[in-house]
């Protein structure tokens, strides 16, 4: 069973009107490529991130919280839920994220689903640090979609993150573990 599916179908029955989410974490990984490892199919939640000219409307949009409210009622027992609705500033994404955004193609009458371009996918995926299952969906993430190491580390030099000295060291201690994951460069790759 796909979770991220199931949650977001479930999402899209209890709403009345048109929402867009961008989805980040697994369910982005499970539904935003085509091909995708079974394992993103099993995260037990999904994750959105809100971007700031959309956050007026989404806050005031009461029914969209009662849709996710009784989504989480409705499968609590499975253990899934849609959980995390971080505003752009509180995840790691370069400040023009939002015009690199992919649409996700996917079967609701009131989503319109999107996800962070690979690259700033990446950077989402370096705020618990050198985490091992973040590096094995960065490790997915580059195997599906190649970037050199210059573009890698000009994502680095661009990222905008949350005050927060704690997410600093995770990033800074994240830096060399996704820099190993890229494929050895070639004559085309330059890594200067």
């Amino acid at each position: 069973m796909n979770n991220p599916l199931a949650i977001l179908r479930a999402l899209d029955g209890h709403l009345d009107h048109p929402v867009e989410l961008t989805l980040y974490g697994r369910a982005a990984l499970a539904l935003g490529f085509a091909t995708h490892e079974r394992r993103h199919e099993t995260t037990q939640d999904v994750d959105a991130i809100i971007p700031m000219a959309q956050l007026d409307q989404l806050r005031a949009d009461e029914q969209f919280w009662d849709a996710r409210d009784v989504t989480n009622a409705e499968l609590a027992e499975h253990g899934l839920y849609m959980t995390h609705l971080f505003t752009e500033m509180d995840v790691f994404l370069p400040p023009d994220w939002l015009e690199r955004r992919v649409a996700i193609p996917c079967p609701f009458t009131h989503l319109k689903l999107y996800r962070p371009a690979t690259l700033d996918l990446i950077l989402t995926k370096m705020m618990r640090g050198a985490d091992p299952d973040d590096l094995s969906d960065i490790e997915f993430l580059l195997r599906n979609e190649p970037v050199t190491e210059t573009e890698l580390r000009a994502a680095f030099e661009r990222v905008r993150m949350p005050d927060i000295q704690e997410l600093h060291d995770a990033f800074r201690s994240a830096k060399p573990r996704v820099l190993a994951l890229l494929p050895p460069a070639g004559p085309a790759q330059s890594g200067s």
